[in-house]
């Protein structure tokens, strides 16, 4: 990764992708969301970017209704592009999820009813799949068991911290007062274990947009779908979805932050641009001439900019 400014290369990249909702047999999702597609263009576009991500942290509903076919196909898009990018790949349960299938056919285990966590080791990063469903429910919940485990868990600290991935994230909701029914309960339970231990991020789903918050003091960001999007604006609706709006999270962390950017899944039209040849050129210069060639208004440089150049 070329560094242009004074900021070091951040020591791990994560691709954070949420609810995917896959249905058996390729169906599209609600009779016209083609949710493969979409999943299908978000990996592609993460593999011709300069991300180069150690881990896809995927953070549940990944099937719409747990069909083991579902999941089987989700492994058969994603698993080939993280190969081919060389990253690990992070399952998190999510309450459109259904453990005994999520278990056996993404994990490889026995099928099992049991709450689905898990610690990854990414390099020195922690990352911390938690099951935050209730069989049955949309709403999230923890309980002692878990939170006695990742209490546990977090008692060593990691070479360079722990991030924890979830699908209900410990948020408000205020422009979707609904998904407070909907949201993981009893939340002051796991502030009171993640509060003063490595924690550096909480990764979250569920809310189908992008959003961030603090919880505990730690910084939650959120990952809007790949599937379909809320759109906050609708006033007139309790929810509205939208087959518009996909992204997905790129996670840089570094030393002392993490930086989220959001990727559109979209394919605009490209109205302005720098070819990607003039990143070795700025990247031979001296501070002082990049900032003469790129930050100057008067640079020929920034003159001859043209839209694709």
């Amino acid at each position: 990764m070329i560094q242009l400014g004074q900021h070091p290369a951040p020591t791990h990249v994560i691709a954070h992708i949420s609810d995917t909702h896959l249905l058996a047999g390729g169906r599209p999702l609600y009779g016209s969301v083609a949710t493969e597609e979409h999943l299908a263009r978000a990996l592609s576009k993460l593999e011709r970017s300069r991300a180069v991500p150690q881990a896809l942290v995927f953070t549940g509903d990944l099937a719409d209704l747990g069909e083991p076919d579902a999941y089987e196909r989700l492994k058969a898009i994603v698993e080939p592009a993280a190969e081919r990018m060389g990253a690990a790949v992070i399952w998190v349960m999510g309450n459109h999820d259904e453990r005994e299938p999520y278990s056996s056919v993404l994990l490889g285990e026995e099928p099992s009813t049991k709450p689905q966590d898990r610690v990854h080791d990414i390099a020195g990063l922690r990352v911390i799949s938690l099951d935050t469903t209730v069989p049955g429910w949309h709403h999230g919940e923890l309980t002692d068991g878990q939170l006695e485990w990742l209490a546990g868990v977090l008692a060593t600290p990691a070479p360079h911290g722990t991030l924890i991935a979830v699908h209900h994230p410990p948020i408000p909701t205020p422009l979707l007062e609904a998904m407070g029914i909907l949201e993981l309960l009893d939340q002051q339970r796991l502030a009171d274990v993640v509060r003063g231990t490595d924690v550096r991020g909480i990764l979250g789903g569920h809310l189908h947009y992008s959003t961030h918050s603090l919880f505990a003091g730690i910084p939650v960001s959120v990952a809007a779908a790949t599937c379909y999007t809320l759109d906050l604006t609708r006033g007139d609706r309790l929810l509205s979805g939208t087959d518009a709006g996909q992204a997905i999270n790129l996670v840089h962390v570094y030393d002392d932050r993490i930086v989220h950017s959001i990727a559109p899944l979209e394919e605009a039209e490209e109205v302005t641009a720098f070819g990607a040849e003039h990143l070795a050129t700025l990247a031979a210069m001296t501070p002082e001439a990049r900032r003469a060639a790129f930050s100057d208004k008067r640079s020929t440089f920034n003159l001859g900019a043209t839209a694709g150049d």
